[in-house]
């Protein structure tokens, strides 16, 4: 008996959605589409939180930040779960491979002796930095609105905790595999003078009941903290004999390159908004003023700490980002205060 083997193609009964069919029209949606629009729960809650009667449980009244359409920003770089997990394996991995690199030639160990004061008492403290930035976008996903703005907050709290282990096996492997640096870290950040005004801001950022304007302060701060400590730091690295640092440097300025990409996209979409523009515009100048009032001098003495050390000028770097900052929220149409 013969047997003919056919291929039979059927066809979809229908393309997508029907939710992605109103918003696009009726063509196939990828799968970011898919996984991020039209996805917020917004109707059935069965009970208001205790600690907060006058909201639902879900609301778009959590922040004074909104968009009348919340799916009008999306993630340029279109993150889905698998999208997400899958870059941030290979990021995971190169890490691993520069670590390995690292111990394998001791480069940590010939690091010259400021060097290894400025990543000992400045750089590594800023784990615990990363924690609460994990902290803050969590509470921003928790209580956001709108779900391809909430995936993208909790991506990042994912990522700044990844950013809190990075900077803690650096730490084991510069202190030759024990945990001793991350022990002195921990009691910089919580005595140090110097850090005690950061210390205080952080605090301040984590207990704000709007996650809009908490998760402006952070990117606010962010900008100021990786201008200092990865961009110019890693500069200056390369021509003072400490290359190892350059090499972990790298992945944390990458890492912000591309949280920049997101952050940039959702303050144009606030900005624009038909509805709420002109009161995000107002919010966010408030917000931006307010913080780099408070960040710059936190991060003065911390700044002044590294320059005693290495002498690479983080106070100018620091006070240059202030204005940069600025200028980058004059162009969105955001005075804010010289």
């Amino acid at each position: 008996m013969q047997i003919e083997l056919r291929t039979q193609v059927i066809e979809a009964n229908r393309k997508t959605f029907a939710h992605l069919v109103e918003r696009y029209g009726d063509r196939p949606a990828s799968r970011y589409e898919e996984g991020s629009i039209g996805i917020q729960a917004e109707a059935n809650f069965h009970y208001r939180p205790l600690w907060g009667p006058d909201k639902d449980i879900y609301s778009p009244d959590y922040s004074v930040l909104k968009l009348a359409d919340p799916y009008s920003f999306t993630d340029p770089r279109q993150f889905y779960y698998a999208a997400y997990v899958t870059s941030r394996a290979d990021m995971h991995e190169s890490f691993g491979t520069t670590l390995a690199y690292l111990e394998k030639r001791d480069l940590f160990g010939r690091l010259p002796e400021a060097w290894k004061s400025l990543f000992q008492d400045v750089v590594l403290p800023f784990r615990h930095y990363e924690a609460a930035g994990e902290m803050i976008c969590a509470n921003a996903c928790r209580f956001g609105w709108g779900t391809s703005t909430t995936q993208c907050f909790g991506y990042a709290a994912f990522d700044r905790i990844g950013n809190a282990q990075l900077l803690s096996r650096v730490g084991i492997s510069f202190a030759g595999g024990t945990a001793e640096s991350l022990g002195l870290a921990k009691t910089d950040w919580l005595e140090d003078a110097a850090f005690q005004g950061l210390r205080k801001h952080v605090e301040e950022m984590i207990v704000d009941r709007d996650w809009g304007t908490a998760m402006v302060a952070l990117d606010v701060t962010d900008q100021l903290i990786y201008a200092m400590l990865f961009d110019k730091l890693d500069d200056a690295a390369i021509t003072s004999g400490a290359g190892s640092y350059s090499l972990v440097a790298q992945h944390l300025s990458g890492w912000f390159a591309d949280q920049r990409r997101w952050f940039d996209a959702l303050y144009k979409a606030g900005v624009a908004d038909p509805e709420y523009g002109a009161a995000n515009v107002a919010t966010l100048a408030a917000v931006v003023d307010k913080t780099l009032a408070t960040a710059v001098a936190a991060l003065t003495p911390i700044a002044a700490k590294g320059d005693a050390l290495v002498g690479a000028g983080l106070g100018d770097v620091l006070a240059g980002a202030a204005d940069g900052i600025r200028t980058k929220f004059a162009g969105l149409g955001i005075t804010t205060e010289a």
